[in-house]
């Protein structure tokens, strides 16, 4: 081999290894948001003559709208304009599904505290918050219903009742050895996004419309705004270059605040900027739909769950918004990881008073897993063994016991794995030891450990809104502009698409700018949610970036090949091009590419493959895959005060082939102390009179980060998807937030610790203080009336 040869051959070996996915890389705006200079909505240059609007708010939770006198607010200084609902030219609703039962502004009837009924909109944000305050509002009350429970009481819902069974569960149990029956409520929770809702419409000529929206779903923000307004669809367009934060709060629910803007805009034909102050956000929008379960299950003395019947009823508000998905979804994550040969789930969504709860990262899934973890873990203290070995009794097999009840085969299960990995890493059994020491030997402070494992469907539930575009462009100087149909609220979506259009074309990551979403560039996409946004746009973004590397690729074979290459073995790493024995600049392909007329932008398109679903027997296959995780978390409780602390968590989450393990590592800790502060610290609660009490910081807790464990250790499982994702990796927005299961439990472990683990505490969630004493004086109690009774015998 000559010498000039070496260098040439080294630098074509390094082609092999070139990879941009699979590896660590910052978030593309992460130096944007740590110096300030990231731009929200809010931060947005203002357009000249500028107005800012705000909502005047319903006072009462059902009433009739007697009267509205908007004098007092006219008249306040800087006050330029108040609509109502009459001034509204098209239709005066924002529901996502059910339409005609959420209306934009009330008219004629107000049905929970909170709801918009007229827009004021001034010169200042200040003056409109002011305006707003001054209305007189006459109202002739009606009854109202405000609890999931009030709500089946009354046989009044949003939607039908839906169901799924399999086997005979009622025969099942009462056969069994073993039966139990039972009740329990888990809360809900706000989303609480550090970017509040916003919008700011800007009018634009030819009865155009451009709104600057924090929202998640930028294409239903556009029928909305042109359902509103009466026009059609191309003269709305919709733009979102980041949000602060969503979590399923900005899928809908950005719908309204889109609207008013819009409106406001339309009428006054300036510019109009809607953010509602923290306390309206909260108290006008709605959050995690809280559940009520009862429940009858069958086990024999090995834990096995023979047969099993559950009933959730959810609160789902005034109007349907997504309660109908969220409530089938929670139905087909009832099983969570766990076979259940003969079941019945009963889901009811109850029609209430109050805010119209909406999407909330998990969509229903984990109030579904969280009914069937509470029931095990009944069963495990019941039959006088440890829960981690009950919950490996029941979990689904690999080749067999392995159909879930709505009928998916599951045909990727790696949870057996998972958790022995986690077993092993965590110490489980020698801990186990260490805390019933000591219990023994504390007599205040109880400690309780727990293990629960996560199986998540990812996809959809409606199939349809499986599918994405994107487009993308390469300059002449080698730059490539990417534009796709997801949204950036944090989680690095731009970033793994980013990195994936890098790969596909073989260049350096700073090659690759991510544009803001954009009604008028990609059309007609899905909602940023369900944890399909890397999946569905970066399938498309590839397909995209794909096209253009076999353009790219045909003419630099005919260029630069001297007609002796073929295409197929044109390589693209390293910001170069290798032909044959020709290793020519990206750059330089790229403009000569030009030169000879090649097209240097194409769309893609990518669509689900596998997914069905009969809405009407809620039977299928919903789901492309599964994401599995389990956590060990041990936490310490004071049984004089009810405070509890987290002393440790680790967490194994199956993520696939992971895009960036970074990204993926962050997304994992965050849902982990998101669904802690939903199992622990965040209650939401309404007076007598249907009004959110909890509407600020200094009334709702979420946790800080003096609420993380001191001991806190998050891996992701090695694992390859089984299914054609991007790359094999897996989704990571919403399964890990199913991890912290195992902190609530642990705690409900700690306070069974009082009553020598005889008796199951009845600890609803979110396990506040408040809770866990309550929990803490029912053991003593029960444990009390056992004693007495042994001491009779």
């Amino acid at each position: 081999m000559n010498q000039q040869a070496e260098p040439f051959l080294k630098e074509v070996q390094d082609l092999d290894v070139f990879t941009q996915v699979h590896v660590s890389r910052p978030h593309e705006s992460a130096h944007l948001h740590v110096s300030g200079r990231a731009t929200y909505t809010d931060d947005i240059p203002e357009v000249a003559g500028t107005l800012h609007a705000a909502l005047g708010l319903s006072a009462k939770a059902h009433a009739k709208l007697v009267s509205i006198s908007l004098d007092k607010v006219r008249a306040t200084p800087g006050v330029v304009a108040v609509f109502t609902a009459d001034d509204i030219p098209g239709a005066n609703d924002v529901g996502p599904i059910v339409h005609g039962d959420d209306p934009i502004l009330a008219d004629g009837v107000v049905q929970y505290v909170g709801q918009p009924i007229f827009i004021v909109v001034a010169s200042s944000h200040e003056a409109a918050r002011l305006g707003a305050r001054r209305a007189e509002v006459v109202y002739e009350e009606l009854p109202a219903v405000l609890t999931a429970q009030q709500a089946r009481a009354a046989n009044q819902y949003v939607l039908p009742p839906m169901k799924i069974a399999r086997g005979e569960p009622g025969a099942k149990i009462a056969r069994a050895v073993h039966r139990e029956a039972g009740e329990m409520v888990l809360g809900g929770q706000e989303q609480f996004y550090l970017e509040g809702q916003i919008s700011y419409a800007v009018p634009k000529d030819d009865d155009g419309m451009h709104v600057y929206c924090s929202t998640q779903h930028p294409t239903e923000m556009q029928h909305l705004v042109a359902h509103t307004l009466g026009v059609a669809s191309h003269n709305v367009l919709i733009e979102c270059r980041r949000m602060g934060g969503g979590f399923g709060g900005k899928e809908s629910q950005s719908g309204l605040f889109a609207c008013c803007a819009a409106l406001a805009a339309w009428k006054l034909l300036r510019p109009v900027k809607l953010r509602p102050d923290r306390d309206d956000d909260m108290m006008v929008t709605g959050k995690r739909h809280d559940f009520h379960y009862t429940y009858e299950v069958g086990y024999d003395d090995a834990g096995t769950i023979e047969g099993v019947a559950v009933d959730m009823t959810s609160r789902c508000g005034f109007s349907a918004d997504l309660s109908g998905p969220v409530m089938t979804r929670a139905l087909c994550h009832f099983d969570n990881a766990y076979w259940l040969s003969d079941v019945s789930i009963d889901g009811f969504c109850g029609k209430t008073n109050t805010q119209s709860n909406t999407a909330f990262r998990g969509f229903g899934g984990p109030q579904g897993a969280f009914a069937i973890e509470y029931i095990i873990d009944n069963v495990a203290r019941s039959v006088g063994m440890d829960s981690l070995d009950v919950r490996r009794r029941n979990l689904y097999g690999k080749t067999e016991r392995n159909q879930t009840p709505y009928g998916q085969v599951v045909e990727d299960n790696v949870i057996h794995e998972l958790i022995d990995e986690l077993e092993a890493t965590s110490d489980y059994r020698a801990r186990r030891k260490q805390i019933d020491e000591f219990n023994a030997n504390n007599e205040i402070l109880k400690k309780g450990l727990a293990l629960t494992p996560v199986k998540f469907g990812i996809a959809f539930n409606v199939t349809h809104f499986n599918q994405a575009g994107a487009l993308v462009h390469i300059y002449t100087d080698g730059s490539v502009l990417v534009n796709h149909g997801g949204t950036e609220m944090g989680q690095g979506l731009n970033t793994k698409v980013a990195q994936v259009v890098a790969h596909e074309l073989g260049v350096g990551l700073n090659r690759i700018r991510v544009s803001a979403t954009d009604t008028s560039k990609v059309a007609n996409t899905s909602a940023t949610a369900a944890s399909t946004g890397s999946d569905l746009n970066g399938k498309a973004a590839q397909d995209a970036a794909r096209q253009l590397r076999e353009r790219l690729a045909a003419f630099a074979a005919e260029k630069f090949g001297d007609g002796r290459v073929n295409a197929r073995d044109v390589r693209f790493a390293h910001d170069r091009v290798s032909v044959g024995e020709a290793l020519v600049p990206f750059g330089e392909v790229v403009a000569k590419a030009y030169l000879a007329r090649v097209q240097l932008w194409s769309d893609g398109f990518y669509a689900t493959p596998k997914l069905y679903w009969d809405q009407s027997k809620l039977q299928g296959r919903p789901f492309y895959y599964y994401s599995y995780g389990a956590a060990v978390s041990e936490v310490v409780i004071d049984t004089l005060t009810g405070e509890m602390r987290v002393l440790r968590a680790d967490a194994l989450h199956d993520v696939g082939a992971s895009l960036n393990p970074a990204l993926d590592v962050g997304q994992v800790e965050g849902a982990f102390i998101q669904g802690m502060g939903w199992l622990t610290t965040e209650e939401l609660w309404w007076n007598e009179g249907g009004k959110l009490m909890t509407h600020a910081p200094s009334t709702y807790k979420i946790p800080t980060v003096n609420d993380v464990p001191p001991v806190f250790n998050v891996k992701l499982f090695k694992n390859r998807n089984v299914e054609d994702s991007i790359h094999r990796s897996k989704a990571t927005g919403e399964p890990p937030l199913l991890l912290p299961f195992s902190v609530f439990f642990a705690v409900r472990d700690a306070v069974s610790a009082v009553g020598g683990h005889k008796v199951n505490p009845p600890l609803n969630a979110p396990a506040t203080s408040e809770e866990i004493l309550k929990a803490v004086g029912a053991v003593r109690s029960a444990s009390a009336d056992v004693a007495v009774a042994a001491a009779r015998v």
